[in-house]
C-alpha cells in the first residue's frame, strides 16, 4: 500500500471515516504519522472549542472578582478556586462520574459521558478559571491615569468598558493568556487518560500513539511522533497570537511594543 492510500485510508479515521479496521502488523511510518495526525483533530477541537468558550466565561468572572458587589464577587472567587485548586486530571474523573450519575438518573444530560461534550465541558471549566485569573490581574493593572482620562472626555459605563478597559486588559493579560493556551492545548492529552471512552476507536493522538506503541512494543516512534504535532500546534498558537499581541499594541512605538515571552508551565 502507498503512503497516498494510506493517507486516503486513515487521514479522518478519528472521526468515523475511511478504513474502519486498524492496521494489525506491519505498521509503517506513514501509518503512524497518518493515524496520530487524525487523532490530532479531536485534540485541535477540545483546545479551540474550549479556548474560545472559555475566554467569553474568563472575562465574566474577571469582573466579577472585581465587583464590589459581595454576592457577585464570591462566587467568581470560588469559581477560580475551585477549579486553580484542584487538579485537572481530578477533575476529569469527578465530571465523568457526575455525568454517568446523570445517565443512570435518567435526567436527559448522559450525552454528557462522551468525550466531545464532557471532556470539553471540563476544559472549558479549567481554562476559563485560570484565564479569569490572568485577566483580573490585567484590571488590577489598568492605569488609573487612562480610566481618568476616560471619564474626562465623558466615557462611562459601556463605553468606557469597551473602548478603554477592556482593550487594555487585553493588551497587559494578552502574554500571560498566550501561555494559558499553549498549555490549555498540551493538557487535550489528558482526556486519553480519563474515563471518557473512545467509542468505536476515535480516539485522540495519544489513543493511536499508545496503540502503535502497544502493539510494536517501541515507543521511540510513535510518542516522538506525536511530539512533533504538539510541537506544530505550539508554534501555530504562538504566531497567531503574536499577531494578535502586535494589533493590540498597534498604538504603541515599536521599542515599547511588549514581546511575548512563552513560559511553558510544568506544574499545573
Amino acid at each position: 500500500m502507498s503512503c497516498w492510500q494510506t493517507v486516503q485510508d486513515y487521514a479522518f479515521r478519528s472521526l468515523g471515516y475511511g478504513e474502519r479496521l486498524l492496521p494489525r502488523s506491519d505498521f509503517t511510518l506513514c501509518e503512524q504519522v497518518t493515524l496520530i495526525g487524525s487523532g490530532m483533530i479531536w485534540n485541535i477541537y477540545f483546545g479551540l472549542f474550549a479556548l474560545i468558550s472559555g475566554f467569553f466565561l474568563a472575562v465574566l468572572v474577571a469582573l466579577g472578582k472585581a465587583s464590589p458587589l459581595f454576592w457577585v464577587r464570591k462566587p467568581s472567587e470560588w469559581f477560580v478556586f475551585i477549579f486553580r485548586g484542584s487538579p485537572l486530571f481530578i477533575q476529569f474523573f469527578f465530571a465523568y462520574f457526575l455525568f454517568l450519575s446523570f445517565r443512570q438518573a435518567d435526567v436527559g444530560l448522559g450525552w454528557l459521558t462522551n468525550a466531545w461534550a464532557g471532556a470539553l465541558v471540563v476544559l472549558f471549566l479549567n481554562t476559563a478559571a485560570y484565564s479569569a485569573e490572568i485577566f483580573y490581574g490585567a484590571l488590577q493593572s489598568i492605569p488609573k491615569g487612562e480610566v481618568e482620562a476616560a471619564d474626562a472626555y465623558g466615557l462611562s459605563g459601556w463605553k468606557r468598558f469597551r473602548r478603554v478597559v477592556f482593550p487594555t486588559m487585553l493588551r497587559l493579560g494578552w502574554p500571560a493568556y498566550t501561555n494559558e493556551a499553549i498549555f490549555l492545548f498540551h493538557a487535550t492529552a489528558l482526556v486519553f487518560f480519563t474515563g471518557f471512552p473512545a467509542q468505536q476507536q476515535r480516539g485522540d493522538a495519544l489513543y493511536y500513539a499508545n496503540y502503535f506503541a502497544d502493539k510494536t512494543f517501541n515507543p521511540f516512534v510513535p510518542y516522538p511522533i506525536l511530539a512533533v504535532f504538539f510541537i506544530l500546534m505550539t508554534l501555530a498558537i504562538i504566531g497567531v497570537f503574536s499577531l494578535i499581541n502586535t494589533r493590540l499594541n498597534r498604538h504603541l512605538p515599536q521599542q515599547k511594543r511588549p514581546k511575548l515571552r512563552i513560559r511553558p508551565q510544568i506544574i499545573r
